[in-house]
């Protein structure tokens, strides 16, 4: 069961985040969306799907980091752009079957 609320009413009554799954959050003013506050069931599994988007994300950021600081070594030497995204294509690969 979910609800919305402004920050406002959930200062007045905080009893009301156990009555409910999730709570939005909404400035009732603008009707702008805030966030949510979740329920302490499911406070585990939402911190461990945050916590895996965000390993994801540094993952990536650093493998494309990583496509330059190649480049910055000479590791490209005559190379292609066809064989340098292939080879990178492969090593990835390499990586998820491990």
């Amino acid at each position: 069961m979910t609800r919305t609320f402004s920050i406002r009413e959930l200062t007045r009554n905080s009893k009301v985040l156990a009555d409910y799954d999730y709570i939005d959050i909404e400035d009732k003013k603008s009707h702008r969306y805030k966030g949510v506050f979740v329920s302490s069931r499911y406070a585990e599994e939402v911190k461990e799907f945050i916590d895996s988007r965000l390993r994801t994300e540094k993952e990536e950021m650093l493998d494309s980091l990583g496509e330059f600081a190649d480049m910055a070594h000479g590791e490209i030497g005559a190379k292609s752009f066809q064989d340098l995204k292939s080879e990178r294509i492969q090593k990835k690969n390499e990586k998820n079957l491990s």
